[in-house]
């Protein structure tokens, strides 16, 4: 099961109903928190979620709406005595960028990893999830993201019987574990089945629609992304500013072949993104406006 809660929906600054741009993810113990906007705390707060199992925090980019909240964060971590190491993931300019925002939150008990993104698109596998940043178009250097949770194919008990392995071989086998014992090599392909379908949440903002998003969020069981303005006579706004409208964000998700699409990342002056509905469900039917909390639980399909 993955627990994905949309913190806060809001671009460019917080408003009393609308706290900006944060996005939290839970699988196994583990948090992934991808950007980190003023607010994000309380809105953290509000759902009843904590801080502490964060492991891991992606940044898009730098802007300060999407980045704004992170000393105050790392604070209330240091304050709670966390010691675990804390992973960084962003574009060029991480570990610059951060410790210049540290310089009021210079001293914590715990390290941090910064993994600075190179290229196109790079990939960063922890804690039993895949991390996959992918280049979009913003008018700075900018990422969507993808996190994704595989499945191994079933244990097949007879085809282990079969091929006479050890059963004292079989759990770590199961757990992707390659064995050598008596002159024998034991690999998990052995006694596993086919791979069965994982879990894939896509993630994108503050970017025009680019053919990186539509490959990287296919097939996604959500996928959340900027839709800065309701209104269609906005177009060239977007244009100009390198936003979407939410037409462009439908299409982009029927494009993609996705599961679900929540919007996000709005204008301020954006105040009922419902009213704007229709023409988004005509295009793609499972499509909702995010709000702050909006919460999902994704399962695992039936075998």
């Amino acid at each position: 099961m993955l627990d994905v809660c949309l913190l806060g929906c809001g671009g460019m600054m917080p408003l009393p109903y609308r706290w900006l741009t944060s996005l939290m993810l839970r699988y196994n113990g583990s948090s992934i928190l991808i950007d980190c906007g003023e607010g994000t705390q309380v809105a953290l707060r509000e759902k009843g979620w904590s801080p502490k199992p964060i492991d891991v925090i992606c940044f898009t980019h730098y802007h300060g709406d999407h980045i704004s909240g992170l000393p105050g964060l790392l604070l209330t971590m240091g304050n709670a005595m966390r010691t675990e190491p804390l992973t960084l993931i962003g574009p060029k300019g991480l570990e610059r960028v951060v410790n210049a925002l540290r310089v009021i939150a210079p001293e914590l008990p715990f390290p941090i990893i910064f993994r600075e993104i190179h290229g196109a698109k790079e990939s960063f596998t922890l804690n039993g999830y895949r991390i996959t940043a992918f280049r979009v178009n913003h008018n700075v250097l900018c990422y969507g993201y993808t996190v994704e949770i595989d499945r191994k194919g079933k244990f097949d008990v007879e085809r282990a019987r079969a091929q006479e392995i050890p059963v004292k071989l079989w759990n770590p086998l199961q757990k992707g574990q390659t064995i050598e014992l008596d002159g024998r090599t034991y690999t998990p392909d052995m006694v596993l089945g086919e791979s069965r379908k994982g879990l894939k949440v896509a993630y994108c903002t503050d970017t025009r629609p680019t053919a990186s998003i539509v490959e990287n969020a296919k097939n996604a069981d959500l996928f959340i992304c900027e839709g800065m303005y309701g209104e269609q006579e906005k177009e060239a706004k977007a244009l100009e500013h390198k936003h979407m409208t939410f037409l462009e964000a439908a299409n982009l998700a029927k494009a993609a072949e996705v599961g679900e699409l929540w919007l996000t990342h709005y204008s301020p002056a954006l105040s009922h993104p419902e009213e704007f509905m229709n023409t988004v469900t005509a295009v793609f039917p499972k499509a909702y406006p995010g709000k702050d909390g909006k919460t999902v639980e994704l399962q695992f399909e039936e075998d």
